[in-house]
């Protein structure tokens, strides 16, 4: 079963938010590049949040019936990479998200407004 991509993208925000990310932004990449819809950023404050992080969002996802196509940096817990398709999440440690800066990459892309 295929979940749409605006599906996608809330679950992985509700999710997100549900385990305290910290300044979390999603930006529709649809007008700027062909390789995803969404992205979602966001942080958390130490390896243990940016795992369950990371663990949240994949346990939503599949409940919804959805598949993540990929997941890297799970173990290092700086920055994970999770694929959904449509959607790709990046969850940061504070370090490294202020040290990659990727919002600033695709700075082209709009910001979605996030409830």
């Amino acid at each position: 079963m295929s979940v749409e991509s605006s599906k996608l993208l809330q679950l992985a925000l509700k999710a997100a938010d549900d385990k305290k990310a910290m300044n979390v932004v999603a930006l529709d990449l649809r007008s700027v590049s062909p390789i995803s819809d969404y992205f979602v950023i966001c942080h958390g404050n130490s390896d243990t949040q940016v795992q369950a992080i990371a663990t949240e969002v994949r346990k939503v996802v599949h409940e919804a019936g959805g598949v993540i196509r990929g997941i890297e940096g799970m173990d290092a817990a700086r920055w994970v990479l999770m694929d959904l398709g449509d959607v790709i999440v990046h969850v940061f440690h504070r370090d490294e998200r202020e040290y990659y800066n990727i919002e600033r990459l695709w700075s082209d892309a709009k910001v979605v407004e996030t409830v």
